[in-house]
């Protein structure tokens, strides 16, 4: 049988399905046309971010299984290819650790001014950093805002910092590491807030300016998570307006961001072009895990970590 992989991803993975017996089919592009130009004989497919769309079902007639390497899946209809009988599976421990770490290397560089200082230096201005100081994050309040996998790492690898840890989560469930609190709690007392929720109907742009009113001017919002969490225009108002005080942004509306995009005018933010869970570990892990969930399809076995319930699979 053939598999559809993305030619960028680990060898690992692709070591992973061949060792098994299965025929790659590697593509550069995972645009819906060019998936139906080179993948339409595909029974399973390794899918990054881009989005699949419905319109594929019957263009590629023999698919049994659409694996997410990475975790979200909301560039997929996981409910419309149940209907089709497709089964859509998430690698879901691979990267919770890596974006974690990722979401803290953020907070630390922007509490110590770490990039504009760096830029400034290599321009010469050696004295720059003595007019912009950073602040400690001993004694500050880290808000996070959703509490999964990924969520709960943040608290775990946070706690070390000498930080009060706050979280919002709607099952109120807490693990020891964070402080249970209600959402508005969270934007009005955090000092740097993560935001790290599914997006769903109820999370889609559910992050806007009636949240950034409500935090401090001094605060840091991450979203390390999905774009579509947040009103894009709002953040930048607040960003311009020093509503809030900075940012790191790792995920946008379009991807690559266009070169006029407004994200690079807007000031205070640290840009990162959605690599959260890019080390070689993490990726060799996605690969893997969504490699795995291909394999036992295909095999005729239930999948591990499925979003879906295909019909007429018991």
């Amino acid at each position: 049988m053939k598999v559809a992989v993305p030619s960028i991803m680990s060898q690992a993975g692709k070591d992973y399905l061949t060792s098994r017996g299965f025929e790659l089919i590697e593509t550069k592009s995972q645009s819906a046309a060019a998936l139906v130009k080179e993948a339409a004989e595909a029974d399973g497919i390794i899918l990054m971010t881009e989005p699949f769309p419905n319109t594929l079902a019957d263009l590629l007639p023999k698919l049994k299984v659409i694996a997410r390497h990475g975790v979200g899946y909301d560039n997929i209809d996981s409910e419309f290819w149940a209907k089709r009988g497709v089964w859509v599976t998430i690698a879901k421990n691979a990267n919770a650790s890596t974006v974690a770490e990722s979401t803290l290397t953020a907070m630390m560089a922007i509490s110590k001014n770490l990039v504009p200082t760096t830029e400034h230096l290599r321009q010469g201005d050696w004295g720059w950093t003595f007019a912009h100081q950073g602040f400690d994050l001993a004694g500050k309040t880290l808000g996070i805002v959703g509490y999964g996998r990924i969520g709960r790492m943040i608290a775990k690898k946070a706690s070390a910092l000498d930080m009060r840890i706050i979280a919002y989560t709607p099952s109120n469930r807490s693990d020891g590491n964070a402080e249970m609190v209600d959402r508005d709690t969270v934007f009005k007392e955090a000092d740097i807030i993560s935001l790290n929720m599914l997006v769903t109907p109820e999370t889609t742009r559910s992050v806007g300016q009636r949240e950034f009113d409500m935090m401090k001017d001094s605060a840091v919002l991450l979203n390390f998570g999905r774009a579509a969490l947040v009103d894009q225009a709002a953040m930048q108002a607040a960003l311009k307006t020093g509503s809030i005080a900075a940012a790191a942004v790792d995920v946008f509306d379009q991807e690559p961001l266009p070169k006029d995009d407004p994200w690079f005018s807007t000031p205070n933010v640290l840009l990162t072009p959605h690599c959260a869970g890019n080390t070689k570990e993490c990726m060799d892990r996605m690969a893997v895990d969504a490699a795995s969930e291909v394999v036992r399809v295909l095999n005729g076995e239930k999948p591990l970590w499925s979003v879906n319930q295909p019909l007429g699979i018991d």
